[in-house]
């Protein structure tokens, strides 16, 4: 019998390396990007295609998106995920405003008009979203640190 099954382990359980804490992310920040872009975009299509717009869904699954992006991206990539945020938010209203501006305004105005509307109607969650993700970075640098 080897040692370490001897001590009640099995040999499987040491081949997956300890992720640590949920807050310890370790993915890179090109990824997480990736992953936060996709997820996004499904929302808002589902959304737009179950409801026909975007409404408080598509909001808390923004915010929970931004919250996760700030929980897996690893240290070194903080900066890619700190500006993430309104960069992902103007993607998708700009994504969804060429698909059709009615989805996010009046059926008469332009996709510029359009971004701006969806925008303005979504600052909340932006702001959420974005307030959430830099407390998260602060955290989880400051806990780094010490």
């Amino acid at each position: 019998m080897n040692a370490t099954r001897a001590r009640g382990h099995s040999t499987a359980s040491h081949a997956h390396p300890d992720l640590g804490p949920l807050w310890e992310g370790n993915a890179p920040g090109s990824e997480v990007v990736a992953l936060s872009s996709a997820v996004v975009l499904t929302v808002a299509a589902l959304e737009v295609m179950l409801v026909g717009h975007l409404e408080l869904f598509f909001d808390l699954c923004f915010v929970v998106v931004c919250l996760g992006a700030a929980l897996m991206v690893r240290p070194r990539d903080f900066f890619t995920v700190g500006v993430l945020p309104p960069l992902l938010m103007f993607g998708t209203m700009v994504i969804v405003a060429l698909n059709g501006p009615r989805v996010i305004a009046s059926a008469h105005d332009g996709v510029v008009q359009a971004v701006i509307t969806g925008l303005a109607h979504h600052s909340l969650a932006l702001f959420a979203g974005y307030a959430v993700c830099l407390v998260t970075l602060l955290a989880r640098q400051r806990t780094s640190a010490h």
